[in-house]
């Protein structure tokens, strides 16, 4: 006996539906802009970065609670660090307002980590969260606005073409 579904039946196609068209993109395509645009909206690499770091920090020096306990405040100091570096990391993702200041601590937390757990991940968490605190310090929500072909400062006049002195109530300069 087996457990297999049957097969399904393949109906043949319709010649009124003439089916998908080429100009229609696929829902995975509106799904994916879709995401892209939500992600441009906050720092997300950087939230990438300081997540990835505080998780080798946290999981590396993971070990038994009578291992932890063993290795004393070092063990339980990492961890610590590992938590509030992913704390950061979801701060920035959800909250991209308060990027600055959580771009400061995960940058704090990174460096702390370095004596504190392991040499900060072994330099690896280390050198992670404090990439992604500094790109989540740097990073702006919008592209500067594009400025048109025409220049803010004002041209100098063709030196045939003088520009008239200044004036003060009626007086030349």
């Amino acid at each position: 006996m087996t457990t297999d579904p049957p097969p399904e039946r393949l109906e043949p196609p319709d010649p009124a539906d003439p089916g998908p068209s080429p100009s229609s993109p696929p829902a995975r395509a509106g799904a994916r802009a879709a995401f892209r645009r939500w992600r441009r909206t906050r720092p997300f690499w950087a939230t990438v970065w300081t997540a990835l770091g505080g998780f080798v920090i946290f999981f590396l020096p993971m070990a038994p609670l009578g291992k932890i306990l063993q290795v004393g405040v070092g063990g339980i100091a990492g961890m610590a660090g590992g938590v509030v570096l992913m704390a950061m990391a979801l701060l920035m993702l959800l909250l991209p307002g308060q990027r600055h200041t959580a771009g400061v601590i995960a940058v704090i937390a990174g460096v702390a980590s370095f004596p504190l757990s392991n040499l900060g991940g072994l330099f690896i968490g280390m050198t992670l969260s404090v990439l992604g605190g500094s790109m989540a310090f740097a990073w702006l929500p919008e592209k500067p606005a594009k400025r048109s072909g025409r220049s803010l400062r004002r041209s100098r006049p063709a030196a045939g073409n003088p520009v008239p002195p200044a004036s003060l109530g009626g007086a030349s300069l």
